[in-house]
This record gives structure tokens, C-alpha cells and sequence, in this order.
């Protein structure tokens, strides 16, 4: 297993496809670093000699932003929101969607499992 910025990529697949396990690389940008490179995109992982893998190594560290530094940014960035106290980091906050989606019928991934209230449905009987 090739280690590229401190990631095992899996040896068994695609050079393109193995540098998306990389936090920060997607498709495009691996594309992109393999022809920067010139390194086949297609060839698998394992193929990477020595040399390859440092120049990967030093290219990505130098030119894209990954892992523990693309993580600490983000974080500072939401952390920010929330400080400033707009309806974004608000949003942040409370664990609720930040973009504008309904809440009222979707949403559970962002707000987690359903909380029941007790006694909700009584509360429309009028005489």
C-alpha cells in the first residue's frame, strides 16, 4: 500500500481513483495531478515506484491544500460563523441544514433520530 500524504491509497486500484482517499482530493483534482505529473491515471497504485510516490508527495503538499490542514480550516471557518453570530453559524450551532433546505419533513440526517414529544397530539381538542 503506496502512504501519499500521510494515507494508505489502496494498492489495488486506479492511480486517479486511489488519490480520492486522499481528504481534500476529488476526481478532477487527481486527474489533474496525475497530469501535472505525467503519471498514467489508469495504471494501479501498487505500479508507483519510489520516486512517483515522492514526487506525489511533495506536488500535493505543495500545491493543494489536504487532510489535517483542510479539516483545521474548515473547522475555523465554521467556528467563525458561529462567533460572528449570523444565521449561518446559528444554523451551525443548533444542527440544523445551513443552506436553506425544509425542515418541517426532511432533514434527519442533519437533526439525527426523531425525538418524540410526549402528549403533541391532545393539544387540538377544542369543545
Amino acid at each position: 500500500m503506496p502512504r501519499i500524504c500521510g494515507v494508505d491509497i489502496p494498492a489495488e486500484k486506479q492511480l486517479a481513483t486511489a488519490l480520492t482517499y486522499i481528504y481534500g482530493i476529488g476526481p478532477v483534482s487527481a486527474k489533474k495531478v496525475c497530469e501535472a505529473l505525467r503519471l498514467n491515471g489508469a495504471m494501479r497504485a501498487k505500479e508507483l515506484t519510489e520516486e512517483d510516490a515522492a514526487r506525489l508527495n511533495v506536488f500535493i503538499e505543495k500545491n493543494l491544500t489536504v487532510e489535517g490542514a483542510l479539516r483545521r480550516q474548515l473547522s475555523q471557518a465554521i467556528n467563525r460563523l458561529k462567533e460572528i453570530g449570523c444565521y449561518r453559524g446559528s444554523r451551525h450551532r443548533r444542527s440544523l441544514p445551513v443552506r436553506g433546505q425544509r425542515t418541517k419533513s426532511n432533514a434527519r440526517t442533519r437533526k439525527g433520530p426523531r425525538k418524540t414529544v410526549a402528549g403533541k397530539k391532545q393539544a387540538a381538542v377544542k369543545k
